[in-house]
């Protein structure tokens, strides 16, 4: 029965519920998108390219390990820890030893993986990065010759087809590689493809030399990236993985076999995996607290307009049970519609938000997209879950209400708020204010970000539960403005005041979406511009040098040292380090007279007597790990190399510098790319002179030192790209929001707009009130909202900075008081005109 009764309400209360519908639509198909994104983080297939024709794989560990031993009550918990490394671990060449008579055992091809990038114009495709290879290798895909031939001296070299279509090669052209070392011209002998009869590799380029040339480009003696095991004949797959794990058991090798080899080729696409759960957990916990948050207001709005109706229910005897049961059901079936349509429309949402990630470069190419049932289902649940939720929220009220009063007070707005709220209320915001202390305390972007947008939710969520009593405060301030502007202003003063509640369901989303979307904007710029700030300061080179390529070779650098004129030349190679388990952004720097081309501000100890054993930390690192000058740090290099270094510093500058600064040697050593990222020269040369030094080298120029500065805003850049994109959906439902709650409260006052018109006041007069209402909202809004980000954003850079100067681009801020200005008169005006075309008396003495 109170299914029919609810499938009747909504059948002719179809433009009541549309709201509803909407908020909830969208909600399922953002928490679908972000569903896609986790799911196919921790699913996500990496298929193997180079490596698909050898079955089982013997790699080195790619992850740092710990131990964590908690005694507690008694009991002792012990926990095994994993994290991945920044570079490639190179495996020891004496396990081959160990594989070859291992029964089973038919082949095993030793791989070498390196940087080798063609420095010829148009072939550099970001898409397919290039890297070399020994042709003894060329098996494990398979590749053959097409042209030309196999390569035996060090100047030969075989390209992959696809490289050869780029850059229109044939056998006998000169090719010139950059590598590891000095760029080095080739003589291409050979065009190779896939046995398959494919054109070319799909996510990279190949380049295969002689064995002892790619051994010397490699720079790794004794060691290999990989080892591809074919199997004896009549040995299965599964036989053949279980003869080399019990070859190499009590080793660190890891051994690969089936979908498991594709993380071994795409270390990146590996990566990825936790940064795209981090970031889908990320997105979808905040879409999920934003819907939550619209969709509880969006249910009080359409409840609030459904009063009279609801209060007719209790004074004809219906039980507070019965109201809660039917909106209940009301509610259900409006949010397993939505969520239905929702989460099928969240699917290709989530295509489109995958391919962008893939664009922008944070997430490669070479991890499949995974799409499941799964996404969809948790959608629908949560849709209906907050749907139901949002309801019995909503319905509270109006449910526990005597009958005797219902009719009564269906004829007035109630004033008061109800004690429940008003604590619900201070909760949040002493909640809001608690996370905003701690994020002053936050130093590190990974711990930092994701208290920031909840902060900004959980003060938005204040601002709903109190937003009565925000409006009338503001009423009463903007009172006299109002009044002095005419009938219109007085009329819109008077809805501020008298229908406060249904103001505040308007102001909600409206400052929700303009402080997310202030935090988002500039929450980045305030931490590159605090990073461009310290490399500007710190940096006391004449010059920079910039390298076209993969970065400066080191020999560049060591023949500008013996130029004339020159007094030092800095080169710095940049990697990302491992202290037990955390994360630190490190920098390797040529000792020698390095302080003369950049100061990182040492705040203790020196670095005059800097060496090979030494390293400089920030002062950010040396709080973080109780550090001073003359300790002793143990770390994890970036291809999984442990090392014991000497703290001989500790500097300031952490934003434009890294937390960790080694010497270059010990980096480059242990890095996939040895090539310095900058090169910072002292020197009372001029430009054109160092230009002539470095003539052996035309791929590289003389740059001012703003290079250095240009760099560090380019990363920040690319950082706020990807902040914007992966929050883009949830600004984009929270515009939704806007529109749907404001046309929704605009399109049910067609009975007001009647009775005003009845009063003698003329169309133009009405849309004038709804002007100014919309306006006053709409400053109301971006008041509360710019407080709100204004507080998170200077305590974000307060924890990140140090200072309480978080960096506001006027004119984007002006553009975002200008978006939220138009959705609101848009949502406001065009209902509005609808609301207005029907004849006063028609709309008066129609019955309700």
């Amino acid at each position: 029965m109170m299914l029919r009764y609810a499938l009747q309400t909504i059948r002719d209360r179809k433009g009541g519920f549309l709201g509803a519908f909407v908020a909830l639509m969208c909600a399922a198909a953002l928490i679908t998108a972000c569903g896609t994104l986790l799911e196919t983080g921790l699913r996500g297939s990496i298929r193997p390219e180079r490596y698909a024709a050898a079955p089982v794989l013997v790699s080195a560990d790619q992850n740092v390990h710990r131990t964590i031993v908690k005694h507690k009550k008694g009991k002792t918990k012990v926990k095994h820890k994993a994290k991945p490394i920044a570079e490639r671990a190179w495996l020891p060449r004496d396990v081959t030893r160990r594989l070859e008579g291992v029964p089973g055992v038919g082949k095993v091809i030793p791989e070498l993986t390196f940087l080798a990038q063609p420095l010829a114009p148009g072939v550099k495709d970001p898409d397919r990065p290039a890297y070399g290879h020994a042709w003894a290798s060329a098996a494990l895909t398979p590749f053959r010759i097409v042209e030309g031939r196999a390569p035996r001296a060090a100047t030969d070299l075989v390209v992959d087809r696809g490289l050869a279509e780029r850059a229109r090669l044939e056998p006998g052209d000169r090719l010139t590689v950059q590598s590891t070392s000095a760029p080095r011209t080739y003589r291409v002998t050979g065009i190779a493809a896939p046995e398959d009869g494919g054109s070319a590799l799909t996510h990279q380029t190949a380049l295969f030399f002689s064995d002892r040339e790619a051994e010397r480009l490699a720079a790794h003696p004794g060691r290999v990236t990989a080892l591809g095991v074919l199997p004896a004949d009549g040995t299965s797959v599964p036989t053949l993985t279980a003869a080399v794990e019990k070859a190499l058991d009590g080793t660190t090798a890891q051994v690969s076999s089936g979908d498991s080899r594709g993380p071994v080729e795409f270390l990146d696409a590996a990566g990825a995996r936790v940064k795209l759960v981090s970031m889908g957990g990320a997105m979808g916990g905040t879409s999920l607290l934003v819907a939550v948050l619209v969709v509880v207001g969006t249910f009080a709005l359409s409840i609030q307009q459904r009063h009279r109706e609801l209060a007719l229910l209790r004074a004809i005897a219906a039980s507070p049970k019965q109201l809660r049961k039917l909106l209940g059901r009301e509610a259900l079936l409006v949010g397993a519609a939505a969520g239905a349509l929702g989460s099928l429309a969240g699917i290709p949402l989530g295509g489109l938000l995958y391919g962008k990630f893939v664009d922008e470069g944070v997430v490669p190419a070479t991890l499949d997209r995974v799409v499941s049932v799964f996404p969809p289902l948790a959608a629908v649940a949560a849709t209906l879950f907050g749907a139901w939720a949002a309801a019995r929220v909503s319905a509270r009220r109006i449910a526990r209400i005597r009958p005797g009063e219902a009719l009564a007070e269906a004829g007035v707005e109630r004033t008061k708020l109800s004690w429940v709220r008003v604590v619900a209320g201070l909760l949040f915001l002493v909640g809001g204010a608690v996370l905003v202390f701690v994020l002053s305390l936050l130093r590190t972007e990974p711990a930092s970000t994701p208290v920031t947008f909840l902060a900004v939710v959980v003060l938005a969520s204040a601002v709903a539960l109190l937003g009565p009593v925000v409006v009338r405060v503001s009423a009463a301030v903007l009172g006299r403005v109002l009044r002095l502007t005419g009938p219109a202003g007085r009329l819109a003063h008077a809805n501020l005041r008298g229908n406060a509640a249904r103001m505040a369901a308007a102001v909600t989303p409206l400052v929700l979406l303009v402080g997310m979307t202030c935090t988002v904007l500039f929450a980045q710029p305030t931490l590159t511009a605090a990073a461009r700030d310290q490399a500007r300061d710190g940096v006391r080179a004449d010059w920079s040098l910039i390298a076209q390529g993969p970065g400066m070779p080191a020999v560049a650098a060591r023949e500008l040292r013996a130029a004339e004129g020159v007094e030092a030349v800095t080169e710095v190679v940049r990697t990302t380090v491992r202290v037990g388990l955390d994360k630190y952004p490190a920098q390797g720097v040529t000792p020698a007279g390095f302080t003369r081309t950049w100061d990182p501000d040492v705040t203790a100890g020196s670095l005059t007597s800097f060496g090979a054993g030494d390293i400089a930390v920030s002062e950010l690192a040396a709080d973080q790990l109780g550090l001073k000058p003359g300790s002793r740090l143990k770390l994890t290099l970036g291809d999984g190399t442990p090392a014991t270094l000497t703290v001989r510093a500790v500097y300031a500058r952490g934003l434009g510098f890294g937390d960790l600064t080694l010497a270059h040697d010990l980096v480059a050593r242990h890095v996939d790319n040895p090539l310095a990222a900058t090169v910072l020269v002292k020197s009372d040369r001029t430009k054109n002179q160092l230009a002539v030094a470095l003539r052996k080298f035309p791929n590289v120029r003389v740059d001012s030192p703003d290079a250095v500065d240009r760099l560090q805003a380019e990363r920040g850049q690319s950082s706020a790209d990807v902040n914007l994109l992966a929050m883009g959906l949830v600004l984009a439902f929270t515009a939704i929001a806007v529109v749907n709650t404001l046309a929704m409260s605009v399109s049910e006052r067609v009975k007001e707009f009647a009775l005003l018109r009845l009063a003698g006041a003329t169309r133009r007069q009405v849309r004038a009130m709804l002007r100014t209402e919309a306006l006053s909202v709409l400053l109301i809004a971006t008041a509360l909202g710019s407080a709100i980000a204004l507080a998170v954003l200077t305590a974000f850079s307060i924890g990140m900075t140090g200072s309480a100067a978080p960096v506001v681009l006027p004119l984007l801020y002006v553009a975002v008081v200008a978006v939220a200005a138009l959705l609101a008169l848009t949502a406001t005006v065009v209902p509005g005109r609808t609301a207005l075309k029907p004849s006063p008396v028609t709309v008066a003495t129609a019955k309700e």
